[in-house]
């Protein structure tokens, strides 16, 4: 199973909880999943309560980056960027997105998969959401968005959701000072990301699995995209967002702590 896949199968599942359970909700995401993967977890649910504290991290995720979005619609959004977009839905489920033109930004192989899933949901293409092929580590991602019509001028918001610590050092930078030098007044970056010390540890943990290249050190936030040019340098962990959207009858659960951290800048 895919990366873009088990996060679709971890929202499928979310989602299909009763609204006051739920952390996030996202109606699209089974139509991203495995027919089979999901009459498994169904049948057997102790599979999702073995692996709880991930999942629960993952589902903060999806609710604190839709917040943002939504926060953002309100606020005058008129692009979005989504960086290793996977099988991200939030263009066809977030109210006010329709206005937006919004860019999402992978890998060729899963992205001409998503595009036939889209077609199959909705019968058409949205005319507001523009497919950037690219390869992050060989490829310009400046060169790509040009190319299809991103708008240096305009208010935008960046997403990296499970990304910025998959590609290295140098690919990392050169999206940051992209963002910085290449978008309007009021512009801002989001994504989640790992410390350095929790990627040579979480490589050791995760055999066989992608590899992390890429962390921030502890305490270094504001120093590291500060150095790009990045004002307005918030930052956050899932025990913060533990404290956000666990309540009620989530009191109980409990994502990674001292893992998974998460930054928002403004350009």
């Amino acid at each position: 199973m895919g990366q873009a896949e088990l996060i679709a199968n971890v929202r499928a599942y979310e989602s299909s909880k009763s609204e006051d359970e739920r952390i996030c909700y996202d109606p699209l995401a089974i139509h991203f999943i495995n027919p089979k993967m999901w009459e498994v977890l169904v049948e057997h649910p102790e599979m999702a309560a073995d692996t709880e504290a991930g999942i629960n991290s993952i589902v903060s995720r999806v609710k604190y980056l839709d917040d943002i979005v939504e926060k953002s619609v309100k606020e005058g959004l008129e692009q979005l960027v989504i960086l290793g977009a996977g099988f991200d839905t939030r263009a066809y489920r977030i109210d006010g997105l329709e206005n937006v033109t919004v860019f999402e930004v992978d890998h060729p192989t899963p992205q001409q998969y998503k595009t036939q899933k889209i077609k199959e949901i909705f019968q058409s293409d949205l005319e507001n959401v523009v497919y950037v092929p690219v390869d992050f580590e060989s490829e310009k991602i400046s060169e790509k968005l040009f190319k299809k019509g991103y708008n240096a001028s305009l208010k935008t918001l960046f997403i990296m959701e499970g990304f910025i610590y998959y590609i290295t050092p140098e690919a990392v930078a050169e999206t940051l000072s992209f963002i910085v030098k290449n978008s309007g007044n009021g512009s801002a970056v989001v994504f989640d990301y790992l410390l350095d010390s929790g990627v040579m540890e979480g490589n050791k943990q995760r055999p066989g699995a992608n590899v992390f290249k890429f962390g921030i050190k502890e305490d270094g936030l504001e120093e590291f995209l500060g150095q790009f040019g990045f004002s307005d340098i918030q930052g956050s962990s899932t025990k913060d967002l533990k404290k956000l959207y666990y309540h009620g009858k989530n009191e109980n659960r409990f994502p990674y702590e001292k893992i998974l951290y998460f930054a928002i800048a403004t350009v």
